[in-house]
C-alpha cells in the first residue's frame, strides 16, 4: 500500500503538538481541556478554507465538527470520529517525557500517541488533504473531534448526540481500535473492531448501625457486609457465553485442537483458560467470554473506634451483547444469594449496554481491501472489545460502527496492548501514515 510522505509528515507532526497539549482526562469534569486540542484542530483544518464549528458541553470541554457536503442527500454518509483527550500517566514510569511529544528513532512517544491522538491526526490530516483536493463526494464526509472519550463520553460524543444530533449524525462511522496484525494458524489476521462490552458500574450500599469498636461481638458492622459482598463477587462464575464472535476469535488462536474444542465449551472453558501460560493472555479471552465483576471501590468507616453504620462498593460489571440491565440484577442476585442481595441497595452508576454493527455492510467491504492491501494475504477479524469506546453511542441510535486503524508488521498485537494506557506509549510513523491513507481511501471508495 503506497504512503503519501507529505501526508504522512503532517499527520507526525500533529499528533506531536496534540501531546504537547497535555489534554489529560482524570474523570472529572474540570480535567480534560480539550480545547486546546480541539483548537488545535480548527486552525488547521481552517487553513484549507473549511467551515468548523465547535461546542463546549462545559467550559474547557470543547468537541470539533467540519463537514464536506454530499451532492446526493441520499447518499450515505461517513463521520471519521476521533477523540483529543488521553488518560493520565505515572512519569516515573516512563524513561521520556509522556507531554514531550518526541520523535525518537521513527516513533512518536507520548501519552496518547497508541490512544487515539495517531488516529485522531491521521483523520484530520486526511480529511483536509480531501477538502484541498476539491474531493465532491455523493454523500456527507464528517470530521468529528471529540472530547471526553475517556471519562465515559458524557461530556462528548454522548452529549453530543443528545443535544446536536444534526451536526454529527452518521450513516457509518469509524473510530479506534482495529487494524493491529496478529499472527494465526493461517497467516496474519488484522483486527477490526465490530462490537465492545457494555459498561454497567454499579454502587452497592451496605448498611449497618453504628456502636463502639471495643465490643464487636454480634455488632450490626456494615463494613463486615461489604467484605462478604466483595468475596461472593471475586468467587462468581457466570456461565460463558459462546457467541459468534468469540468463536471467530477461538479459530485464529495458536492453539492445539483440543484446547480450541474445550474453549468452544461452556463446560470446559474455564479450565482451558486457566492451564494457560500466558495468563495476561488468558485474562483477554476471559472477558471476552464472560460477563466481569470487579468491586475496586470501597467507601466507608468513620473512626477506628466506631463500628460503621455505612460502607460503599463500587464494582466494574462488563457486560457481553445481548444482555440487560435485568440479567445484571439477577447476575448480581446469584452471586450475593438472595438473603445478601436484599440487604443492598444498588444504584447505577454508569450504564451503556454492549454494542454490536453487522459485517455485511460497505464499509466492511471497503476496510476489508484497503486493509488486506497493506498486508496481502492476511484475514480480516471481527472483534469485541472489552473496554469502551464512542462507537457504542453511535451504534445505539442506528449507525453503522467500526473501530479500524492500520498499523505496521511491527506493531504486533502484543506491543499494542502493551502500550495501549502503558508506560512509554508510543507509535511509529509507518503506522501513522497508513492509517491517515486508510482514512483517504476508505472516503473516497465509500462515497464516491
Amino acid at each position: 500500500m503506497h504512503t503519501d510522505p507529505t501526508r504522512t509528515a503532517a499527520a507526525t507532526e500533529l499528533l506531536q503538538t496534540m501531546i504537547r497539549n497535555e489534554c489529560v482526562n482524570d474523570g472529572t469534569l474540570e480535567s480534560g481541556d480539550e480545547i486546546r486540542n480541539s483548537d488545535l484542530l480548527e486552525t488547521y483544518l481552517e487553513g484549507t478554507g473549511l467551515d468548523c464549528q465547535h461546542y463546549d458541553s462545559a467550559p474547557g470541554r470543547r468537541s470539533i465538527v467540519s463537514r464536506i457536503e454530499g451532492s446526493d442527500p441520499n447518499a450515505p454518509s461517513l463521520c471519521l470520529m476521533g477523540h483529543t483527550d488521553v488518560v493520565p500517566v505515572t512519569p516515573s514510569g516512563w524513561s521520556r517525557d509522556p507531554f514531550a511529544g518526541e520523535l525518537i528513532d521513527g516513533e512518536v512517544w507520548g501519552r496518547g500517541a497508541i490512544d487515539m491522538l495517531g488516529q485522531t491526526a491521521g483523520m484530520a490530516v486526511a480529511f483536509k488533504h480531501l477538502a484541498a483536493s476539491g474531493f465532491r463526494p455523493k454523500g456527507d464526509l464528517i470530521f468529528f473531534g471529540v472530547a471526553d472519550e475517556e471519562a465515559g463520553g458524557n461530556w462528548g460524543a454522548r452529549w453530543m448526540l443528545d443535544n446536536n444530533l444534526d451536526a454529527v449524525k452518521a450513516d457509518y462511522v469509524i473510530t479506534e481500535w482495529g487494524g493491529v496484525p496478529s499472527e494465526t494458524p493461517t497467516g496474519t489476521a488484522l483486527t477490526l473492531n465490530v462490537a465492545e462490552k457494555g459498561v454497567a458500574w454499579q454502587r452497592l450500599k451496605l448498611k449497618g448501625t453504628p456502636s463502639h469498636g471495643s465490643m464487636p461481638w454480634g455488632a450490626d458492622n456494615a463494613l463486615i457486609k461489604a467484605a462478604e459482598v466483595v468475596r461472593r463477587l471475586a468467587e462468581y462464575r457466570p456461565t460463558p457465553n459462546i457467541h459468534n464472535l468469540w468463536r471467530e476469535l477461538v479459530k485464529n488462536l495458536h492453539f492445539d485442537a483440543d484446547t480450541k474444542d474445550a474453549m468452544l465449551d461452556p463446560d470446559r472453558l474455564d479450565d482451558a483458560l486457566a492451564g494457560l501460560d500466558d495468563q495476561m493472555h488468558a485474562r483477554t479471552l476471559h472477558a471476552c467470554s464472560h460477563t466481569t465483576f470487579s468491586p475496586n471501590v470501597v467507601h466507608g468507616g468513620t473512626k477506628t473506634n466506631t463500628v460503621p453504620d455505612e460502607v460503599i462498593v463500587e464494582v466494574d460489571i462488563r457486560t457481553l451483547p445481548g444482555e440487560t440491565p435485568e440479567d445484571i440484577q439477577q447476575h448480581l442476585r446469584t452471586a450475593l444469594g438472595e438473603a445478601l442481595y436484599n440487604e443492598v441497595e444498588i444504584e447505577p452508576i454508569h450504564l451503556d449496554m454492549a454494542t454490536a454493527s453487522p459485517t455485511d455492510t460497505p464499509l466492511w467491504d471497503v476496510l476489508s481491501g484497503i486493509m488486506k492491501s497493506a498486508h496481502p494475504g492476511a484475514e480480516i477479524q471481527p472483534s469485541l472489545i472489552t473496554g469502551g469506546t464512542d462507537a457504542r453511542f453511535y451504534r445505539a441510535a442506528g449507525s453503522v460502527a467500526y473501530g479500524a486503524a492500520l498499523f505496521s508488521a511491527g506493531m504486533r498485537a502484543e506491543v499494542f496492548a502493551d502500550r495501549f494506557h502503558g508506560n512509554d506509549e508510543r507509535i511509529d510513523v509507518e503506522s501513522i501514515g497508513l492509517t491517515t491513507e486508510l482514512f483517504v481511501e476508505t472516503a473516497v471508495q465509500m462515497l464516491t
